[in-house]
């Protein structure tokens, strides 16, 4: 008698364009489970449900995988952003709400980076060049990519009044920087053991020097 198979149920068929959608969904669950390093084609196939061969129809090589799911990553960060900015109270004055904005998105990075380590690994793991940070393939459901939100919370800023025009270019890759590099010591420094409310504390202070200091 054969021993019952063990994993992921197995799908027999596929729609035209399903099979490369399920393997980026497969890669982006391996990628939640052990980062970059464990987005790789054959056990996505061998969750999905076919032969490794069949994945070359849609995907190159691991490296042309692991740029889809870089992207979905980016797109699963970018929504975190926008629950964080839509769960700002609404009514305040132009300046106060810039500096919330750009408070929101700091906090939704952060608290993405604490809740899905994995896939924040890898959303960064597959990015050429800036050019790839505005890639529509890794928006948010209102058409922004992380980076393009921070940008846009920046051009806020001056708007109000809070940031002056001539100190705006460039603004985003030192905000960017900061708030990047304090999330790595969060989930892979020496600060990953810090509990949550002093890690959020630690956040929202960094970003308030951050503003303070563009």
């Amino acid at each position: 008698m054969k021993s019952p198979e063990t994993g992921p149920p197995r799908r027999k068929t596929y729609r035209h364009g399903d099979l490369r959608r399920a393997l980026v969904e497969a890669g982006t669950e391996l990628a939640r489970e052990g980062g970059p390093d464990a987005v790789v084609l054959r056990e996505a196939t061998r969750r999905v449900g076919v032969a490794p061969s069949a994945a070359y129809r849609h995907f190159a090589d691991r490296r042309a995988l692991l740029d889809a799911v870089c992207s979905a990553a980016q797109s699963a960060l970018a929504v975190a952003i926008e629950d964080e900015l839509a769960g700002l109270p609404r009514g305040k004055d132009p300046a106060e709400a810039a500096r919330a904005g750009l408070r929101g998105v700091g906090t939704g990075y952060l608290r993405f980076a604490r809740s899905e380590p994995g896939l924040f690994r890898t959303a960064f793991s597959a990015s050429d060049n800036l050019r790839s940070a505005a890639s529509p393939a890794r928006a948010g459901e209102g058409g922004l990519t992380p980076f393009q939100l921070l940008g846009a919370a920046l051009d806020e800023l001056v708007e109000a009044g809070v940031l002056p025009p001539g100190r705006r270019t460039g603004a985003e890759f030192l905000a960017w920087s900061a708030v990047h590099g304090l999330a790595m010591l969060l989930i892979d420094g020496p600060l990953r053991g810090l509990d949550e409310a002093t890690a959020h504390n630690a956040g929202q202070r960094l970003i308030d020097m951050v503003e303070r200091g563009l």
